[in-house]
């Protein structure tokens, strides 16, 4: 059950991590340079920082959890970096996730 939770809680913040990059840099950086309203990217910056923490928190406490080997939190990190990395990384998380349930049931 831990298992599943730790899993599941990294799929989800990964998700809205990766939408807050997806706001920094599609919504907030084209107001501030193009129509020089920087509060945005203030703004969403901060949460988008708070949420890149969390996301590698999770990262590590989901390794730990699952047993996984380095190389698999490297992945999941490097995913982390690029823009569109969770949505990338998110079927191969979500099939760890189902695996697990089944191996539950």
């Amino acid at each position: 059950m831990l298992k599943i939770k730790a899993i599941k809680r990294l799929r989800y913040i990964g998700i809205i991590e990766g939408i807050s990059s997806l706001l920094l840099f599609f919504i907030a950086m084209p107001l501030k340079y193009i129509f020089g309203l920087p509060e945005f990217v203030s703004v969403i910056g901060m949460i988008h920082g708070v949420l890149f923490t969390v996301y590698v928190i999770l990262t590590i406490q989901s390794a730990i959890v699952l047993k996984r080997p380095l190389y698999w939190t490297f992945k999941v990190f490097i995913a982390s970096i690029f823009p569109f990395g969770p949505f990338l990384i998110e079927p191969g998380l979500h099939r760890e996730q189902l695996a697990l349930i089944q191996e539950k049931a």
